[in-house]
């Protein structure tokens, strides 16, 4: 057995050589690697190079848009097994975050390095938060509004965060992406809530098993809400927050339904109906209510927020913060 573990690993490895090899030739102006994809490599480490993450992460990085299309194309083959939605799920998913939070996370002021996260990102894998300040920003055009057909605007909405992978966009896809400072990724953010879309940071194993992005997501094109509410794809974390209803306020008007992504709320007559298991506290009914009939709560049963200043504090229960959800 041991042999043959070897024998894989082997091939694996002479394949993501040769693959990058031939990615870089084509697709790295002539030179081996470009010093953004070097450090990409590195960080990745041997053993994500030997499985074959780190070629899947660059493949993923270098073409996003064809990444996500055919991806989406070859759902309802391959989310026929299990074990590939358990696959997808475990390596490349996102936490919810309510506008307060993901404020708070591309403003920090101080590094920050916390490892395994468990209680805050419920996967086996890919859980790590590495930032250093003050943070580098960007932001590309969505791959999955641009493989939609009737995509959502604007386009230019997924923010990324932290070095080497704001080095990497930029120098990759420079007439897809800019970089941005933490006063416009402020606004970018109150912008695409004001909308109603949804913001998750996302992590992946390719990816060093780091966060590295902030998707601002809505429920027709975003790949990953439509894969766990359409295909079952447990690959959204709740914010560790839920949705309440305020006592008398609620009319009836069906905003609030609309506009969840997780089709959590139902109207009843003039009361709002919030299936709890359904929820993820992203908060974006919350500000959508014309009567202020909602609220966002902290549920401890939900799992633990990602809250950065907790993070930097070395207490994750220390901190439960309120968010307004506005």
């Amino acid at each position: 057995m041991g042999d043959a573990n070897l024998s894989v690993e082997f091939v694996v490895a002479l394949f993501s050589v040769v693959g990058l090899a031939a990615l870089g030739m084509v697709t790295e102006r002539g030179r081996a690697l470009t010093g953004s994809t070097w450090r990409l490599v590195r960080m990745n480490g041997w053993r994500r190079f030997l499985n074959g993450e780190t070629l899947h992460g660059y493949i993923y990085a270098r073409w996003p848009n064809l990444y996500v299309a055919t991806g989406r194309t070859l759902e309802p083959i391959l989310f026929l097994w299990p074990a590939a939605k358990r696959y997808l799920a475990d390596s490349y998913h996102g936490k919810v975050l309510p506008t307060d939070l993901a404020k708070r996370l591309v403003s920090i002021g101080q590094p920050i390095e916390v490892r395994d996260m468990e209680q805050v990102i419920p996967y086996p894998m890919a859980r790590d938060i590495v930032l250093s300040a003050p943070l580098d920003l960007a932001v590309i055009d969505c791959p999955c509004r641009l493989s939609s057909p009737h995509p959502c605007e604007p386009i230019q909405v997924c923010m990324v965060v932290g070095k080497p992978y704001v080095d990497f966009t930029l120098a990759h896809h420079p007439g897809s992406s800019r970089r941005l400072t933490t006063a416009e990724a402020l606004r970018l953010l109150e912008e695409e809530h004001a909308r109603g879309h949804v913001h998750t940071a996302y992590f992946k194993e390719s990816a060093a098993g780091r966060f590295y992005a902030i998707c601002n997501c809505c429920k027709c094109c975003c790949g990953g809400i439509d894969a766990m509410v359409r295909w079952g794809v447990p690959m959204v974390a709740s914010s560790g927050y839920e949705v309440e209803a305020v006592d008398g306020r609620c009319v009836g008007c069906g905003r609030c339904a609309s506009t969840c992504a997780f089709g959590a709320l139902s109207i009843d007559g003039q009361a709002v109906r919030i299936d709890v298991e359904r929820c993820m506290g992203c908060g974006v009914c919350v500000s959508q209510c014309p009567r202020d009939a909602l609220s966002l709560v902290r549920a401890p049963e939900r799992g633990v927020p990602l809250d950065v200043r907790a993070l930097h504090a070395g207490d994750l229960e220390a901190t439960a913060p309120s968010v307004s959800g506005e």
